[in-house]
């Protein structure tokens, strides 16, 4: 009877301690569940906040003159004023705007990715004297604002005869981008040094590695490089606004602002359909490729 005593009482204590061990594990369940379902309503809040101005920008864009001054604010059109949109396209020679936007863009990011990634193969798989003391150097000039080198570039290319011409906005790609430099160099980093050595031993040339080893295992980051550069290019309003002189190579940043300028009375409807469709070729690139371009920021600076 001791003995089966004793048994039911281990038993008894091996219950308690499931029970025990069950109600933890409850409970770091619902806090773990509390803990994600609080993030996501922060993320969700936040987002929300983000996404309000663009919201605003779309449904201003489908207002009439009289609703856009309504007070108070009337966030939703009614009625919704389709036609601003087809009369977006009219009011200005949008289709050539829209091409020598596309083509400085373009432009850009093909001669950015040739000159920032020799730059940066140069820096990451190359040993040589001095050569992250210069590196050091290349980075330094990303603390040096765009205006204090405006004036004497600006006097350079009218020495050159290119002021109301693309060249202002397009050659100066090729002597590369601090920044684009060293994001490639960092992922270049990345790629283990014995795909090189390998490539070499096969009589593989410097050149060689660059281009059909390097280049093609780095397609996240050359990504990640073109997708800032169309951004900014494509949005840039500056820089065309002081070396472009005639109308017929007008950005679409700078076409809106002159047109708008010439008017006594804005048209705010026109000039938000025209900054919506403007925004579109944006977030279709980022779209499709998001998931790359996370990649190319996410893996870049793994390796010092």
């Amino acid at each position: 009877m001791a003995e089966m005593t004793g048994s039911d009482a281990l038993s008894s204590t091996q219950r308690d301690e499931d029970v025990r061990a069950a109600g933890v594990f409850q409970i770091e369940k619902r806090n773990r569940l509390g803990r994600r379902v609080s993030a996501h309503a922060i993320l969700i809040t936040i987002s929300l906040i983000f996404a309000f101005p663009f919201f605003f920008l779309v449904a201003s864009s489908l207002k009439t003159l009289k609703q856009t001054f309504t007070v108070p604010v009337q966030l939703l059109p009614n009625p919704v004023a389709w036609e601003n949109y087809p009369r977006a396209l009219e009011f200005i020679p949008y289709v050539q705007y829209f091409g020598n936007t596309l083509f400085i863009a373009v432009a850009n990011i093909i001669l950015t990715l040739i000159s920032c990634s020799l730059v940066a193969y140069g820096f990451s798989r190359i040993q040589w004297y001095g050569r992250d003391t210069l590196f050091g150097v290349v980075i330094a000039t990303l603390m040096i604002p765009f205006t204090v080198t405006l004036i004497p570039q600006f006097l350079v290319f009218r020495q050159l005869g290119w002021i109301g011409s693309f060249h202002p906005l397009i050659l100066p790609a090729l002597t590369g981008n601090p920044f684009f430099i060293f994001l490639l160099r960092q992922f270049f980093r990345t790629i283990p040094y014995e795909l090189s050595e390998a490539a070499r031993i096969d009589g593989a040339s410097e050149f060689g590695i660059f281009w059909r080893i390097i280049l093609p295992l780095s397609r996240p980051a050359l990504a990640t490089v073109s997708l800032f550069t169309f951004l900014w290019n494509w949005n840039d309003f500056l820089g065309p606004l002081i070396y472009l002189n005639k109308e017929e190579n007008y950005t679409l940043a700078v076409g809106l602002y002159s047109y708008f300028s010439k008017k006594s009375t804005t048209e705010w409807g026109l000039l938000l359909a025209s900054s919506v469709v403007m925004i579109i070729p944006v977030v279709i690139l980022f779209f499709f490729a998001q998931r790359t371009f996370i990649k190319g920021i996410s893996m870049t600076g793994t390796k010092g």
